[in-house]
């Protein structure tokens, strides 16, 4: 990609940016949320026209008017937002793009092919509309492989996956490279830039600003580059609980949730949550879903009872489907909070008072906030739903995976919110994908396992053994309401490091 540029209305999105990915290679795409890197890629599949600059694919110039030119030219591409016909099935997703007579029966064969060959599985005639996130985001990789690319741009394609999915893309993309296929790899995950990539390209402010070898960079250099300046460490903050005499905020007795088919049933929960606490659950494949909304009052429970309180925000994981409402403006999607409990006008000038406190208590980054939400990059989309959600100082907030999309600076940002909040009195109760955050931020961790869920220690090691249902060490203490079922502790390190059946727990996590 030479000399791309590209404009919406008076922002510069992109200022004369080049991307040179080689045959073989996996190259990663960093920089900080509204850098321009999705807006590059969205370039190189078709779904954006460049104001200026050239695509050249093995030394040829190329005309990339659609993601149909894309594909024909053998590029794939793994959205962060999810492009998929919820109506569908899996095969018929798979399906879209391609050419010739539909025939689910050979469809169903690939979608199993892929599957077998990378480790994501989904079932062919599954309707995408029931499937959870993590799952389409598999649905997303399986598309793009099916379609005997030779070019695989993933925007983001780990954030909602699980590690041991997440460990199995990595391993895929490693051989899709050995066998001469090219990937480009947008990720905020600086672990995952330096561990599987090759190269790196940073952007900033909408130009380039590195490209090198993973081997001649840190995670401090490419930090520094994405930021424009050296970032201290992060310190982290003492995981003192509230003390045991503060109010229970959030009460669940004998509680029995369970999703569509009781996929995730949780049977006789007894939890007790206090005013200011900080839970972090964790969860394999979306398993955690139902309870956080029961929670977080959206859905109710089967039998017993849940107390919460009255003032409840919630942040969910898909924020187009869930979250906004992308063609309206940000103040239209701000006097969406608690509309289905206020009555009589809407006072237009307070809302707008109030979208512009988010705007810049947040750091949402737009020219004008009449304008769509969708022009926001996904960081900023994030960022302004917590916003919106954190007005009013609600008594709670729950949230499924807050940081996924967001940069290492906006990630830390969010953090500081959430443990603001919490000083103030506000129960924060969030899902994550990534144990290391689960274990920096949480005062308790909740792990649900087999339909159960299990009291764990802030640390990662116990987390994750806690996930592969390795309960060496447990203590039970029975259903009762200072908690839930069983507790798990860790083992000191020194000793689990010397008996090999925590070494393959570990690896395997």
């Amino acid at each position: 990609m030479l000399e791309i540029s590209k404009k919406f209305g008076h922002q510069v999105a992109l200022d004369s940016v080049e991307l040179s990915v080689k045959p073989g290679t996996v190259h990663a795409l960093l920089g900080e949320n509204g850098a321009g890197k999705t807006t590059l890629l969205r370039i190189a599949f078709g779904m954006i026209q460049p104001d200026s600059g050239a695509i050249r694919i093995r030394g040829h110039e190329a005309k990339l008017t659609s993601p149909a030119d894309a594909i024909g030219r053998r590029i794939g591409m793994v959205h962060q937002h999810y492009a998929l016909v919820p109506s569908m099935s899996v095969a018929e997703n798979v399906a879209l793009g391609g050419k010739g007579r539909y025939r689910s029966d050979r469809t169903a064969e690939l979608v199993r092919a892929v599957g077998d060959r990378t480790g994501l599985r989904l079932e062919p005639d599954r309707i995408v509309s029931t499937l959870t996130s993590a799952d389409r985001q598999k649905l997303e990789i399986i598309r793009a492989l099916a379609h005997d690319v030779s070019i695989l741009i993933l925007d983001e394609p780990a954030t909602v996956l699980s590690e041991a999915d997440a460990r199995d893309l990595f391993i895929q993309l490693r051989v899709f490279a050995g066998n001469g296929g090219s990937v480009v790899l947008i990720t905020h995950k600086l672990r995952d830039a330096m561990k599987h990539a090759d190269e790196v390209t940073v952007l900033r402010r909408g130009q380039r600003v590195l490209n090198a070898s993973v081997s001649h960079l840190t995670e401090a250099s490419v930090t520094a580059a994405m930021l424009g300046r050296p970032v201290a460490r992060a310190v982290t903050r003492g995981r003192d609980r509230p003390a045991t005499t503060l109010e229970p905020a959030i009460v669940l007795k004998d509680a029995v949730i369970s999703s569509t088919g009781g996929v995730d049933s949780l049977s006789a929960i007894n939890l007790e949550i206090r005013r200011g606490e900080i839970i972090g659950i964790a969860a394999l494949d979306g398993a955690a879903r139902s309870l956080l909304r029961t929670i977080a009052g959206r859905t109710m429970a089967v039998s017993g009872s849940v107390s919460i309180p009255a003032t409840v925000g919630f942040v969910p994981e898909n924020r187009q489907e869930d979250a906004i409402l992308p063609d309206a403006s940000l103040f239209d999607n701000i006097a969406l909070k608690n509309s289905g409990q206020r009555k009589g006008l809407l006072d237009w000038h307070h809302i707008r008072q109030l979208t512009m406190n988010v705007v810049h208590q947040f750091d949402v980054r737009t020219d004008d906030p009449g304008q769509p939400v969708s022009t926001l990059s996904g960081g900023n989309q994030q960022r302004f739903v917590l916003g919106r959600e954190l007005q009013g100082d609600p008594a709670a907030i729950v949230l499924e995976n807050p940081t996924q999309g967001l940069d290492v600076q906006a990630a830390a940002d969010i953090h500081h919110r959430l443990r603001t909040a919490s000083d103030s009195g506000c129960t924060v109760v969030f899902y994550s994908s990534d144990l290391d955050e689960i274990a920096e931020l949480s005062h308790r961790v909740l792990v649900v396992n087999n339909r159960k869920l299990l009291s764990v220690e802030p640390e990662r090691h116990a987390i994750g053994r806690a996930l592969l249902g390795v309960e060496a060490g447990t203590d039970a203490i029975g259903p009762t309401a200072s908690g839930v079922e069983t507790r798990v502790n860790s083992s000191d390190r020194a000793a689990n490091s010397a008996d090999p059946r925590h070494q393959s727990a570990d690896q395997h996590q």
